[in-house]
């Protein structure tokens, strides 16, 4: 039996024979709402389709249909753009069939909604959050269906998102000089995100911060870890460089947190 997602272009192409600008009061059996919503996908008519979805789950809840119709109108939602509609739809749809054979496809959806609404480093990190949680559920509960891998990539992108935040305020504070605020941030996204885009620069900073302090073991480590992970990185240089001004270079104390978080850096994070 062919899956909503997977037959969707499939049953677009049978559409029945309709005027799809002169639909009347939503009325008609399940199968023919439903059926007109898919015409008006194909004739790129989003908001109609979406009215007549959600007239079928309505009108006829707990049917056949109404399953379907949840499927196509958490789509015509995303599409839209209407993600918070999208995500309600979506969640309301994972409540009732968790187990069926849209399931993935609509946690997928889900977590695409999420994935949308991710801003910049500056603002609020709450929809990278929330992607990671509704991707994961994809990753955990589907792990063979056809969306896992983007599922994965998506999860990186919002982790790389909630580490920027994480130097964004580090680099606030470093600039101020508040160097144990500074560290505070660096060392959540050494420990908590050691397999983002950020662990260089984070490594370097913790660098700056705890030579500025005057604690030379911990940004002689710093440094090391850095350069056994990253012999090329540009950060590791400059790193390099600020520690010769002060007759430092840099060795690795085995005692220290940053050594102790630099062996998950070898092990992938």
């Amino acid at each position: 039996m062919m899956t909503v997602s997977g037959a969707l272009l499939a049953a677009c192409q049978s559409d029945p024979d309709i005027d799809i600008t002169k639909l009347g009061v939503e009325t008609d059996p399940p199968d023919v709402l439903y059926n007109q919503g898919l015409a008006n996908i194909k004739a790129g008519n989003m908001v109609e389709a979406s009215r007549k979805f959600d007239a079928v789950d309505r009108q006829h809840p707990f049917s056949e249909s109404s399953r379907k119709a949840l499927v196509m109108s958490t789509f015509v939602k995303y599409r839209m753009a209407r993600y918070t509609d999208a995500i309600a739809t979506g969640n309301r749809y994972m409540n009732l069939y968790p187990r069926s054979d849209d399931s993935a496809y609509v946690q997928y959806l889900v977590g695409l909604s999420h994935w949308k609404q991710i801003v910049n480093v500056t603002q609020d990190q709450k929809s990278s959050l929330q992607t990671i949680d509704a991707m994961q559920k994809v990753v955990d509960n589907y792990p063979d269906s056809e969306y896992v891998e983007d599922a994965q990539a998506k999860i990186r992108f919002a982790r790389d998102q909630l580490a920027g935040k994480e130097m964004q305020v580090g680099r606030y504070y470093l600039e101020r000089k508040e160097y144990l605020a500074a560290v505070s941030r660096f060392r959540v996204v050494i420990e908590k995100y050691p397999n983002t885009n950020q662990i260089e620069e984070a490594l370097a900073r913790l660098v700056e911060a705890y030579y500025a302090m005057g604690v030379a073991q911990e940004a002689q480590t710093a440094a090391a870890v850095l350069g056994h992970n990253y012999p090329d990185s540009q950060w590791y240089a400059d790193s390099y460089k600020l520690l010769q001004t002060g007759g430092l270079q840099p060795r690795e104390n085995p005692g220290s947190w940053i050594a102790r978080a630099g062996k998950s850096l070898l092990l992938g994070g």
